[in-house]
């Protein structure tokens, strides 16, 4: 019963479980008002950084880590799951909201939703599982290497002139605008950067994000006041309200219903054919990256506390999640692996320490608007820096170059080239079908023939032993190996307790050699296990008098084989 429910499907699974099946007492409400609110103060300028870096306004990030925190935390599968924004979804975000405007970026993150939803219907919860760690490693850190690189511009104030979107050209373009190198904005970017770095060396459990800020904000202070202009959040987005109201900065208002596709403060978009199929890519791509983070951090979070999630009631929740923010203007949301971890060690026992996160990131909005517009992109730009290092996992990546077969070295950094110069799906399709092709080659091979003692020194009994599976990458090898060696021999026998696998391939290998050895040659095989034995049953593979026969035992063969010998 309980193996069936953790395959199926189980909506609100994780706060049936942690609040529910399990009693929710108040001091475990305590843990988890604790633990939220320090995710919460880790969310809040993550939110607004990876929203900027997705190329919109960064009260959309908070709106995400508000609903989406809020629907998925109780319609899904992972008990300490926190749900918002995060940096692997701002290399597919950004090229869709510079084509398709802040309108265009919701529908595409709706579409993702119903995508994700229709995966956790359909029970594809244990998809993470089929994606190599090479080819893993290889898209997030080619993420993290574009996140880096788009960070350059507003940590320096740089003022580039693109004549390309290609990863490139903007690098280039990048290099030639180095002269108008702003120093304020350096000086604040490096100040948050190095405060980020170290800070955990202090041991508090404050997380650096909120000092490092204040201490960007302090630097651009003492700038003004020497008369430097600073780019600030403030100065760099306005926004329109639906009364008409129109301000700098952030708004300080809750959320609001609105339709994807009709926003006030941006250009509507008509829904057609067209645009759904021109953002169906990109909606394809953020379900898949969705479900792939989402998962892995359910994994990791299982590894943590010793609880076990439900993928598919995950990936439904993921889904809702999806389809209902972006209708509150928020964008593309999945579980954030860190702010998840961070979870867990400040004591979060139930997904109530993830509402309670979001409810915080409302209440900021309401009372800290004013004050959220006077951050300075280059702190914010440094954060970013941050979260694209630890993203990266340059130890995992260093060790798999120092200790893994060659194969996998060459999947992470095919991988990881393809995500930095074209785009993450490119990158996943091409690593997961090399790696399978590769992975393929190397069973192949470990499937060989071995002489057994019984053969007979009279050139009249051959006996061999295959070991390995006999599909279509190796059968083909292994028939061609036999016939060369049974050129001599009347009678073989071939031992088959040790072929696991028939495939379609393996049998039309099978029965060629069977041709080709014609009616002058008797083969006999024997000890077969089960699923052989069903693929020549389905088959309706029949002993031939003279010509083909199949035994239980291999003594059962050799006895009849020897049997026939002497009636000759």
């Amino acid at each position: 019963m309980n193996t069936r429910k953790m395959k199926g499907i189980r909506p609100f699974s994780a706060l049936i479980d942690a609040c529910w099946r399990e009693p929710y007492s108040f001091p475990r409400l305590i843990k988890d008002m604790i633990a939220g609110i320090t995710v919460g103060i880790i969310a809040i300028p993550l939110a607004m950084a990876l929203a900027i870096g997705s190329g919109v306004a960064p009260q959309y990030g908070l709106y995400t880590a508000a609903i989406a925190g809020i629907v998925i935390a109780i319609s899904g599968g992972s008990r300490y799951s926190v749900s918002g924004p995060t940096a692997a979804f701002v290399v597919i975000l950004y090229p869709v909201s510079q084509q398709f405007g802040l309108s265009g970026l919701l529908i595409a993150t709706l579409m993702s939703g119903v995508i994700l939803l229709i995966m956790g219907l359909a029970r594809l919860g244990r998809l993470i599982e089929y994606i190599p760690l090479s080819v893993t490693l290889g898209f997030t850190s080619g993420i993290a290497i574009t996140i880096a690189t788009m960070q350059v511009q507003n940590f320096f104030g740089l003022k580039p002139e693109y004549g390309s979107e290609h990863d490139l050209n903007k690098v280039i373009a990048l290099a030639q605008a180095f002269p108008s190198l702003q120093f304020s904005d350096t000086l604040i970017g490096f100040t948050t950067l190095l405060v980020l770095i170290f800070w955990p060396k202090l041991g508090l459990k404050l997380p650096g994000h909120l000092p490092a800020l204040l201490a960007g904000t302090g630097i651009m202070g003492i700038m003004h006041l020497l008369g430097h202009d600073v780019a600030t959040i403030g100065s760099s987005f306005s926004y329109v309200l639906n009364d008409g109201t129109q301000g700098q900065g952030i708004p300080p208002i809750l959320p609001q219903f609105l339709l994807p596709w009709d926003l006030p403060d941006t250009h509507s978009l008509d829904i057609s054919w067209d645009t759904v199929s021109a953002l169906l890519p990109a909606a394809f791509s953020m379900a898949m990256l969705g479900a792939i983070e989402s998962l892995l951090c359910a994994v990791i979070l299982d590894g943590m506390t010793g609880k076990k999630h439900h993928s598919n009631s995950e990936l439904i929740g993921q889904g809702v999640g999806n389809i209902v923010t972006p209708f509150f203007g928020g964008i593309t949301a999945t579980a954030a692996i860190a702010r998840s971890a961070a979870n867990v060690r400040a004591g979060a026992t139930s997904p109530i320490a993830a509402v309670v996160h979001s409810l915080l990131v409302l209440l900021t909005l309401l009372a800290l608007a004013p004050v959220l517009s006077y951050l300075p992109l280059a702190a914010m730009s440094a954060i970013l820096l941050i979260v694209a290092w630890n993203m990266s996992e340059a130890r995992k990546v260093v060790d798999l170059i120092r200790h893994a077969p060659k194969d996998d070295i060459i999947v992470m950094l095919l991988c990881l080239s393809l995500t930095v110069l074209f785009d993450m799906i490119v990158a996943i399709t091409i690593g997961i079908v090399l790696a399978s092709l590769l992975f393929m080659r190397k069973i192949a091979n470990m499937t060989r023939i071995s002489l057994s003692s019984a053969t007979n020194d009279e050139k009249s009994l051959l006996v061999v032993r295959i070991n390995g599976p006999l599909f279509f990458a190796a059968a083909e090898r292994i028939f061609a190996e036999l016939k060369e060696k049974s050129a001599d021999y009347q009678t073989i026998i071939m031992q088959w307790d040790a072929v696991p696998v028939l495939d379609a391939g393996g049998l039309h290998a099978f029965q060629g050699f069977i041709r080709e050895m014609g009616k002058e040659k008797h083969i006999v095989v024997c000890d077969i296990p089960f699923q052989p034995l069903k693929t020549l049953a389905r088959a309706k593979v029949e002993p031939i008098q003279g010509q083909l026969s199949f035994y239980a035992t291999l003594s059962r063969a050799l006895e009849e084989s020897n049997e026939l010998k002497d009636n000759r």
